[in-house]
């Protein structure tokens, strides 16, 4: 979102919209996120970060940032319809995530009797920190927000969720989805916002427990905290694939430099 617009897309299945909270202190989580997505999907994606400066500059968000914010995108997430132009059907996504499986089958669980889909998380971490030593809150709800299927164009979406509400709202409200109704909030598998740390792998039953999206919640290998955390090497992997990819397309473009010569 180098410069910012609102992305109104394809309100069908053609192109999932998906945006993802950006914080330059996790520039590599959300570069390994974004990377995920698009090399295992099978449906045309279109991924926006969401940039707090540039929100800031289009004079869509002003509030100012409370000590509980951990990262940029702790209150800017909540503009995904209004960025998806109140059309269809939008994901956010925080960048701390690697997928593992086609994003086709996580939008495919879309459903248009809610107003929002996400896992229904009952999580309480006991830390006092997280990340790099940002401060860990706890609250009814918590990680809702994290992962959300948005129907973009729900009535209640367009009136609670404007720039306007989005900047001046309490954590609770948003966070909590205080705007809805219980029933208007649908629930997705956890294995789509699998937690570091609280969600297990059943060995009984790994088709329906194993992650097909990986969340480092406290913090993943790209702090020094948290380098040899659960699934720190899938990370890992999919950083270093992401290097090589970038070295490949630098190299490539230096051989098509040709050198100048002396006529």
């Amino acid at each position: 979102m180098g410069s910012l617009t609102r992305h109104a897309g394809d309100a069908t299945t053609d192109c999932f919209r998906i945006f993802i909270g950006y914080d330059p202190r996790e520039d590599a989580a959300y570069q390994v996120c974004r990377r995920s997505l698009l090399r295992r999907s099978s449906i045309p994606l279109e991924i926006i970060p969401i940039r707090q400066s540039d929100l800031r500059a289009a004079s869509l968000y002003w509030r100012d940032r409370g000590p509980t914010e951990s990262t940029e995108f702790s209150f800017t997430r909540f503009l995904t319809p209004y960025l998806a132009d109140f059309v269809g059907w939008g994901l956010f996504v925080d960048c701390d995530f690697l997928f593992l499986a086609d994003a086709a089958d996580l939008f495919a669980l879309r459903d248009d009797r809610f107003a929002v889909m996400c896992v229904h998380h009952e999580y309480a971490p006991v830390e006092s920190t997280k990340m790099d030593g940002a401060i860990q809150t706890v609250y009814p709800r918590k990680n809702w927000s994290s992962l959300v299927l948005y129907n973009c164009g729900h009535p209640k979406n367009i009136a609670a969720l404007t720039p306007e509400a989005v900047s001046t709202q309490t954590g609770a409200f948003l966070h909590r989805f205080m705007w809805l109704d219980d029933a208007e909030i649908g629930e997705i598998p956890f294995v789509w916002n699998f937690l570091v740390g609280h969600n297990k792998v059943d060995p009984a039953d790994p088709e329906h427990t194993s992650p097909k999206a990986i969340h480092y919640t406290c913090g993943g290998p790209w702090f020094e905290r948290y380098k040899d955390c659960e699934f720190a090497d899938l990370w890992n992997k999919e950083l270093e694939e992401l290097n090589a990819e970038k070295q490949a397309k630098e190299k490539e473009k230096d051989g098509k430099v040709q050198p100048m010569t002396n006529a």
